[in-house]
């Protein structure tokens, strides 16, 4: 029985060299840049490369390093508006041996992030869509986009403003007045 891999972009850990770079690069075409972009909730996803290497680490363990960029369209958080977005980070993972999930309900995140547990194959499709999502915004704005100010009321009463809210808001008007003196 051939193991097949879990998706066109797996590589099997198994045939991985051990001393040579083992390159890839990948860019999704326009089909498959419509099926990420719906996945992680985006408008549109306009490009995407993602391209690195993969090297042993320490005994069996292995990194990944790679260069993902991308030109995200989401809607803007205030106006739904389209925005924009280009992202170019540096991702980093390490598939270790030897890691293993906490077993206790509740625990302290650790400052590295980027180990994960080492299977038989390594993706660089699904680090690419993990990293995409992490790097995207997740309130994306346009620049010249402000919230306004909603007041409800009761009809035919004076709609109360956050400015009437502070506790100190009329004291202004009242110095004001008594230097003036107006009562």
């Amino acid at each position: 029985m051939a193991h097949l891999p879990p998706s066109d972009t797996a590589l099997r850990v198994a045939e991985l060299s051990q001393t040579a770079e083992n390159s890839f690069s990948l860019r999704p075409d326009g089909d498959e840049l419509k099926v990420i972009a719906e996945e992680l909730g985006f408008s549109s996803l306009r490009k995407l490369s993602f391209s690195g290497r993969i090297k042993p680490l320490a005994g069996s363990d292995w990194t990944l390093e790679g260069r993902l960029g991308a030109t995200v369209v989401q809607p803007c958080v205030v106006t739904l508006e389209p925005v924009m977005t280009r992202i170019d980070v540096d991702v980093t993972r390490n598939f270790i041996s030897t890691f293993a999930y906490p077993d206790e309900p509740e625990v302290e995140m650790p400052d590295d992030d980027t180990s994960e547990p080492l299977g038989s194959w390594i993706d660089p499709g699904v680090v690419m869509r993990e990293a995409l999502a992490l790097a995207a915004p997740d309130y994306p704005r346009k620049d010249d986009a402000e919230l306004g100010q909603l007041v409800y009321t009761k009809p035919g009463e004076a709609p109360m403003t956050d400015e009437d809210a502070r506790p100190f808001a009329g004291l202004a008007d009242l110095k004001s007045k008594l230097e003036k003196g107006g009562h």
